[in-house]
């Protein structure tokens, strides 16, 4: 099966402060450094698959450049990491090739380095069509910005966009919300996430929220009721524009689901390179999960993989947990083909009773209560198969 490609870039112009990602502002003085390392671990793929226990296909149908913002860049940086990707990996004809990026970074260099290394799908990280939301969080575009940029990558032929939202930043209303859905919709772009602020003390915003604070606007943060209804809202909009909702927070017009997620959530084997880049692998007899340090510091200086093997209970869990993330849901039999058999119809029936899920012959999938409550859901299987 061919693999998918993570490339993880951790740096950013500013650190937004809802983001509780290992990214943030560095000097560039360690952007070759970094990109040093990638590309040793690029060609050196085979050889730490087996340390870990794996097994790499040269084949690839999928490429992620994900961040931070990839399109900091300087351009002989970027430019390498594509031709050093092409020189050790059998990057299929058709393969999706994806670049995240802060709206405001695309130059015109950046987008002729993606027109010449077959790059077919751009991310926007948007949040807010709104300025002072996204301004509020730290963006550093405007909504002329993100317009502008968009109009750029379709003259340059790359048509396959993905624009972000968030709902629940600062200062947004409901009112404001529709407007942000209005915009995306209007853009014509074929693929929409949505996300819902998280609230935890991974972000300065939310260790403000948390401690009842002022700092960083979160005295403006809508409470969690209007954010659940603004997402309920983004996903009766979309869907009724042809953006239909594929997973818990994406959307797209249909062809366009994301291939190189979906490999996340179908557990098909992906390769990360880079900081806090994580990936799985498969063997004859199980797979095998592992994770580059967090710290950008000591993946530099040659921090090693950390490997966890996925045995069959650890499967279950996981094809559960992913599976039910997307709006076709998981097919019970195909788990038991897959595991073998499973008791899990009294947490399933349960969780039917509580209108969590809803179950269709052997197929079982989140009720849209359930995907505002999914991680409830998916903790009820994991104490299942403990």
């Amino acid at each position: 099966m061919p693999l998918g490609l993570y490339i993880s870039v951790p740096f950013c112009r500013t650190k937004c402060t809802y983001c509780n990602f290992a990214s943030d502002v560095f000097s560039k003085a360690v952007f070759q450094r970094y990109v040093d390392r990638i590309c040793n671990d690029l060609a050196k793929a085979s050889t730490i698959a087996e340390q870990v226990g794996g097994s790499v296909e040269r084949a690839v149908d999928s490429v992620y450049f994900g961040g931070g913002t990839p399109t900091i860049l300087d351009i002989s940086q970027l430019e390498r990491l594509f031709v050093t990707i092409w020189q050790n990996f059998d990057v299929q004809p058709e393969a999706e090739v994806t670049v995240e990026c802060a709206p405001g970074t695309l130059t015109p260099a950046v987008i002729d380095v993606f027109r010449r290394h077959h790059v077919n799908r751009v991310s926007l990280g948007v949040q807010s069509f709104v300025d002072q939301e996204a301004s509020s969080v730290g963006r550093l575009h405007n909504r002329s910005a993100v317009l502008d940029d968009i109009t750029r990558l379709r003259d340059a032929g790359i048509t396959n966009l993905n624009l972000d939202l968030i709902a629940g930043l600062p200062h947004q209303t409901a009112q404001n919300w529709e407007f942000s859905l209005e915009q995306v919709i209007a853009t014509r772009a074929p693929h929409v996430s949505v996300y819902m602020l998280e609230v935890d003390d991974d972000s300065r915003l939310g260790r403000e929220l948390i401690a009842g604070g002022t700092k960083y606007h979160a005295h403006f943060v809508p409470d969690g009721d209007l954010t659940a209804s603004m997402y309920e809202t983004a996903c009766d909009r979309l869907n009724a524009a042809g953006i239909n909702q594929y997973e818990i927070s994406n959307f797209a017009r249909p062809g366009f689901e994301s291939r190189h997620n979906l490999k996340y959530w179908t557990r098909q084997p992906y390769l990360g390179f880079g900081v806090d880049a994580h990936s799985m692998l498969t063997n004859r007899d199980a797979a095998v999960r592992f994770s580059m340090p967090d710290s950008l510091e000591q993946y530099v200086a040659d921090g090693s993989p950390n490997p966890t093997l996925i045995d069959r209970q650890a499967a279950i869990e996981e094809s559960f947990f992913l599976g039910l993330r997307l709006n076709r849901g998981l097919d019970l039999d195909q788990v038991r083909d897959d595991f073998g058999p499973h008791e899990l119809n009294p947490i399933i029936e349960e969780l039917v009773q509580a209108d969590l899920l809803q179950r269709q012959g052997s197929v079982i999938r989140l009720t849209p209560r359930g995907r505002l409550l999914s991680n409830e859901v998916f903790e009820r299987f994991l104490t299942v198969s403990k």
